[in-house]
């Protein structure tokens, strides 16, 4: 009893750091499937499962999932698809609706007790959304523009004096092909990277100085711990909202520019 007070006492405090968001497979001799690739499948399925109770048998005057349904699907119309596609909302609304809705249930995956892992906090995820986007910017453009007319609008915008087009040119090539879709990306994931490790870090702290090391000096430390883990996840709760709906925002605003030159 004695030898383990030392101990105890030694015992310092330990900061969360990118080992949060490494998992071991769940299945044997299968590296991909883990805890955020488990939790993905759980994703899709509740998308499609809540767009078919809501919307496979709709009524005149809606109830139930169907009036949560149609409240979602008139917020991304109105505030996602039509500022930017305009007669073509209809058209792309299954992509952009499916899409917030897959997004934020992933991202809100970080709040719910039990699961605690924003799994668009791994690179990977969005990463192949953000590239599925870019293949069909490509497809789009070059099928409404033409191949050459969709670089061709692109990077040289008329109206401008052509001696810039010697730095406007590679710089919108750059940017449109490449770097936008690249932060499409990373925009996602640094945000729920970066709001899952501060959340961790908080709770960490409340729980050392309150529970592993309690000190007169300490138990401030882990209160202030506490309630700013309860405030900072009532505000990510937020954040994992608004990162779906910019996520689908931008891929509206891109699908526009390929289908309509500048």
């Amino acid at each position: 009893m004695s030898a383990a007070l030392p101990l105890l006492a030694a015992e310092e405090f330990q900061a969360p750091g990118l080992g949060l968001f490494d998992w071991p497979a769940l299945v044997e001799g299968q590296a991909w499937f883990n805890k955020p690739a488990l939790f993905a499948l759980i994703a899709a399925l509740l998308v499609i499962v809540f767009a078919f109770s809501a919307f496979s048998r709709p009524q005149l005057v809606p109830r139930g999932m169907q009036n949560i349904g149609e409240l979602a699907y008139v917020f991304v119309r109105e505030q996602v698809a039509r500022p930017f596609l305009g007669k073509d909302s209809d058209r792309w609304m299954p992509l952009l609706f499916s899409m917030f809705l897959f997004v934020w249930i992933m991202n809100l995956f970080g709040s719910v007790i039990f699961i605690q892992f924003p799994v668009m906090s791994r690179i990977g995820y969005p990463a192949v959304l953000a590239i599925g986007v870019w293949l069909l910017v490509m497809y789009l453009g070059i099928k409404h523009q033409g191949p050459i007319g969709f670089f061709k609008n692109v990077m040289f915008p008329p109206g401008l004096p052509k001696w810039i087009y010697v730095l406007v040119a590679p710089i919108e090539l750059v940017s449109t092909f490449f770097l936008r879709h690249i932060t499409h990306a990373v925009r996602l994931f640094a945000t729920m990277m970066a709001g899952h490790l501060i959340i961790a870090l908080f709770s960490e702290v409340g729980w050392h100085f309150l529970f592993v090391q309690l000190t007169p000096l300490g138990a401030p430390v882990g209160v202030i711990g506490v309630i700013m883990t309860i405030i900072l996840t009532a505000f990510e709760l937020f954040i994992q909202a608004l990162q779906a709906y910019v996520f689908a925002l931008l891929t509206a605003m891109f699908i526009n520019d390929a289908q309509h030159a500048h």
